[in-house]
């Protein structure tokens, strides 16, 4: 049996689905353009934009690129981009690679 999603998950997927609803908006992009350009429809894009938590991973993505945006968004993600991750670099990468 499938545990409940977090409420944190819930209203984070609303956010980001919004911040998806404004970047469109934002380019003068029409749901349907989008849609057109992520291979998607009207109707999914719809879902990514509510917050949808059944949508695939490879939708989010697609709807990232036609907005231009999935550079950024991978970028944000990159641990080493962080201040955490440079600083723990070295200690968790090793030093050299032997073959």
């Amino acid at each position: 049996m499938k545990r409940p999603t977090s409420p944190i998950v819930v209203r984070s997927a609303k956010q980001i689905g919004g911040y998806l609803a404004s970047w469109r908006k934002l380019q003068g992009s029409t749901a349907e353009q989008v849609a057109q350009r992520a291979n998607i429809t009207r109707t999914t894009l719809r879902s990514v934009e509510n917050g949808g938590l059944g949508v695939t991973m490879e939708t989010y993505l697609s709807v990232l690129h036609a907005l231009g945006i999935l550079g950024d968004v991978a970028k944000a993600v990159d641990p080493y981009e962080s201040d955490l991750g440079r600083a723990r670099a070295d200690q968790a990468l090793p030093k050299r690679v032997r073959q």
